[in-house]
């Protein structure tokens, strides 16, 4: 006598599992197309123009280290662009008076504000080697 075993189709519980092969995509992107992000509308475009321009200079070559040794003074951390908006620290190195950065920030629409968040942290990622190494304990995560 030969037994036979149930299809496992018929089994209550299980689930048919797909024997077929996906194969990986083989066609090519263009440079332009890997690295190109969805862009989102800036709904405030002049408050994020002048805010951006601020960001722009601290991290200037020539304004970098002034930036970095007035976060260092100050015990915050480069990530931490809260506090260095409430310091008022892009004013510090920009040396517009009239510039109120944490104002300008907080006139900005949840999603420029993130925009804007996001455009500093690049910034502050290109800053030279050297001059990160010189500020190591800023740059910490912890």
């Amino acid at each position: 006598m030969v037994e036979s075993q149930p299809s496992k189709l018929l089994v209550a519980g299980s689930i048919p599992v797909s024997r077929s092969r996906v194969e990986p995509f083989s066609g090519s992107l263009s440079p332009l197309a890997k690295s190109r992000q969805a862009a989102i509308k800036v709904e405030k475009a002049q408050e994020f123009a002048r805010l951006r321009a601020a960001v722009e200079q601290a991290f200037l070559p020539e304004k970098a280290e002034r930036f970095l040794k007035q976060l260092d003074r100050k015990g915050i951390r480069v990530r931490d662009f809260d506090a260095v908006l409430a310091q008022r620290l892009l004013e510090g190195v920009v040396g517009e008076a009239e510039l109120d950065a944490h104002k300008l920030y907080e006139s900005l629409t949840l999603s420029d504000q993130a925009q804007m968040r996001e455009f500093y942290l690049s910034k502050l990622e290109g800053v030279d080697v050297a001059l990160r190494h010189k500020f190591k304990k800023l740059y910490q995560y912890y």
